[in-house]
């Protein structure tokens, strides 16, 4: 059997944090190994727990969501990171995606919802619906990244396709028939060469110029 999802609970309400644990519980393969009340906090729970998954809120006193997530950014914390928020605009939304979040839910989503979305982060997919996905694109401009399409090879481009795709280095590694380590080296070629600090960013390149699946 698998090791459960380690989770680690980033919200400055307890009552937040109580009803998530109580959702998450039951669930045979996840594990809340921590919680934190701020984004500083969290950063530091991060780096002591090393969750798998974290889920933080974007309004929080102190240090709110979206600097915890630049902060674990600049750490190259490994977490993934599913905001969970109150919010529904997009101007508050799409700055933790930008800043590397792997996706977001409604702080009223379905308990079996949120633990799928758990698992789908925790797999290596994109949680983006499509007016969130069109506001970040409307944003991105046409940098440096567009000029280096060129440089890659035939292989990251069908890597990158898939990436857009919502797959994960696993599904991609089963796909084109090579090893998850193959894939993950072709994933960090292709940021490298693009400019793109991950995969969220990467995905969004790859709608926009035209290489999604």
């Amino acid at each position: 059997m698998a090791d459960p999802i380690k989770v680690l609970l980033v919200d400055d309400h307890q009552v937040v944090r109580r009803g998530l644990r109580t959702f998450l519980e039951v669930q045979d393969d996840i594990e809340v190994v921590g919680e934190a009340a701020d984004g500083a906090e969290g950063v530091a729970r991060t780096e002591e727990l090393r969750p798998d998954v974290v889920l933080m809120d974007i309004k929080m006193p102190g240090m709110d969501g979206v600097d915890a997530l630049r902060k674990l950014r600049e750490l190259n914390n490994p977490a993934r990171v599913l905001i969970v928020t109150s919010f529904t605009e997009q101007r508050t939304v799409v700055p933790a995606l930008r800043a590397g979040a792997a996706g977001y839910v409604y702080k009223d989503v379905d308990p079996d919802a949120l633990a799928g979305a758990i698992r789908s982060v925790h797999a290596g997919h994109i949680l983006l619906q499509p007016e969130v996905a069109g506001a970040l694109l409307s944003q991105e401009e046409s940098g440096p990244s567009q000029g280096r399409a060129g440089s890659l090879t035939e292989r990251e481009r069908e890597v990158l396709g898939l990436i857009a795709d919502g797959r994960s280095n696993r599904e991609i590694a089963r796909a084109l028939v090579l090893s998850e380590k193959t894939v993950k080296t072709h994933v960090s070629n292709i940021l490298m060469k693009l400019d793109l600090a991950d995969r969220t960013q990467a995905a969004l390149w790859a709608v926009r110029h035209g290489v999604a699946g």
